[in-house]
């Protein structure tokens, strides 16, 4: 720990212990907007490989990809990563090439990413590959497992994991209890890696940056490059101050926050947005962004519960929504399977899962506020099936439609909100309405160059997108001179 606390004070960072919390990260200097504050490689990673979709386990790419000829588990895309894998892949590709078929349907990103763990630790304990401060197995036995806290079910699960691991291993010296908790420590800290467009790629276990505590109000950010992990902070991180990130989709209720932190992370949130539960501005949130519109289409006031709990009062105008007549309108988007438009999307039939979404969107607009974060999702689910049709004048028409939701439910400075202005200054473009994209462009610029940083080939090119955009209004313009 010591060493660890040289190297962090070096970058102008520390550890400490906070209560409740137990260890944080601090700041030992001020971090501005876009400023990197920590990086880090993953420990151990694992591509996302399911029977639909395989990545390189190099750089997860999902291009001309060749499965290893021995283990039949692992993919790569050409030599280069292979050769880059290959001290860690060979005794992975010892073990995994033991199985049977139908053993090796069982070996799941999770299985393996505990499997390269062990594997992990036993190279760098034989000096195969270096240790060091930022890279070694004690970081992992210093995270928190909260196995006390999971339940009956879970343990069990974690010891059949647990079990299969060993009987790829057979290694007569594990330790099952050490593994099973392990699992644990996956399900806490092991990050989903992401593209720059947020996509998700695999997961990987980065012990520096699971310090870093969670806030539905972070200072700062998580994203990737690849395989590594940057926290950038997104305001002002004065000296002294703790780094937070956030661990879950803010866009929710305090109730629904906690929730998903509670059920996923094992601990209750104490940031300065959850302890306003109850209070005016918590309660006037929630019932925008999961709440119920007022019966007056005209009207974008919020709902609260009648006294007599028989109906829904908008508090804006008065008017009351019948309890009995909302729970109608709930079963019928019940009765529309979501999970069959769904299925019919990752199947290539978009036009189908369009036809479904509309009508749980008629629905939902009927029922739900016009900020709500449910409302939006369904868009979005049609927005991405439109441009895989390339139906470009709809597709920006509800890429719009969402906006002003992305505006009140994140920060000014989020990733997502920067990412929808993105899509929606690239449609603009495409349909020609370059003054509009112009605009977007330059608020996705804003946003994501802090997010993502100035240097980074995914801001790079989208800097170049917004000039050359310009570039055609300017000409636009001029020649109508």
């Amino acid at each position: 720990m010591e060493d660890l606390q040289s190297v962090l004070l070096d970058r102008n960072l520390t550890v400490s212990s906070v209560p409740e919390k137990g260890r944080s990260l601090f700041v030992t200097k001020d971090f501005y907007p876009g400023e990197v504050i920590i990086s880090q490689e993953p420990y151990v990673c694992v591509p996302n490989n399911n029977s639909v979709q395989k990545r390189c386990e190099g750089c997860f790419t999902t291009t001309n990809l060749k499965k290893c000829s021995r283990c039949q588990v692992v993919w790569y895309c050409g030599t280069s990563c292979q050769k880059l894998e290959w001290k860690f892949h060979r005794l992975e590709c010892e073990v995994l090439s033991r199985l049977d078929n139908d053993k090796k349907k069982y070996v799941t990103p999770s299985i393996r990413l505990m499997v390269k763990l062990y594997l992990r630790r036993k190279l760098q304990n034989e000096k195969i590959i270096p240790s060091t401060v930022m890279d070694n197995y004690n970081l992992v036995e210093a995270l928190v497992s909260h196995m006390s806290d999971i339940t009956k079910e879970q343990l069990l699960l974690y010891a059949q994991m647990a079990n299969l691991v060993n009987v790829i291993l057979q290694w007569p010296e594990i330790n099952i209890k050490e593994i099973a908790e392990n699992f644990s420590k996956f399900a806490c800290n092991a990050h989903t890696i992401c593209d720059s467009e947020l996509r998700p790629l695999g997961t990987g276990l980065y012990p520096v940056i699971s310090i870093i505590n969670h806030s539905c109000l972070p200072n700062s950010v998580l994203v990737f490059e690849g395989r590594s992990a940057s926290v950038r902070a997104v305001q002002h991180v004065p000296k002294g101050s703790e780094v937070l990130i956030s661990y879950i989709e803010t866009a929710g209720s305090t109730m629904t926050r906690q929730k998903a932190l509670k059920e996923q992370y094992l601990f209750n949130c104490t940031c300065p947005r959850c302890s306003k539960l109850g209070q005016y501005d918590d309660i006037r949130e929630s019932a925008i962004l999961e709440g119920y519109r007022c019966k007056n289409e005209k009207c974008d006031g919020f709902l609260l519960r009648t006294t007599d709990g028989k109906g829904f009062q908008c508090q804006q105008c008065g008017l009351v929504r019948e309890k009995e007549e909302i729970k109608k309108t709930a079963t019928e988007i019940k009765s529309l399977s979501e999970e069959e438009a769904s299925k019919l999307s990752s199947a290539g039939y978009y036009q189908e899962a369009i036809s479904i979404y509309k009508m749980i969107e008629k629905l939902q607009t009927k029922l739900y506020h016009p900020f709500s974060i449910n409302l939006m999702r369904t868009r979005e689910k049609i927005l991405k099936s439109l441009m895989e049709l390339e139906h470009w004048s709809e597709a920006l028409a509800y890429c719009k439609l969402t906006i002003p939701v992305y505006q009140s439910a994140y920060p000014a400075i989020h990733p997502l909100l920067g990412l929808q202005y993105y899509t929606c200054g690239k449609l603009e473009w495409y349909l020609g309405e370059t003054e509009e994209a112009v605009k977007s462009l330059t608020k996705a610029v804003d946003i994501l160059r802090i997010t993502h940083g100035t240097n980074t080939h995914f801001v790079t090119e989208l800097l170049m997108k917004l000039e050359e955009a310009r570039a055609e209004a300017s000409y636009k313009s001029s020649s109508k001179e």
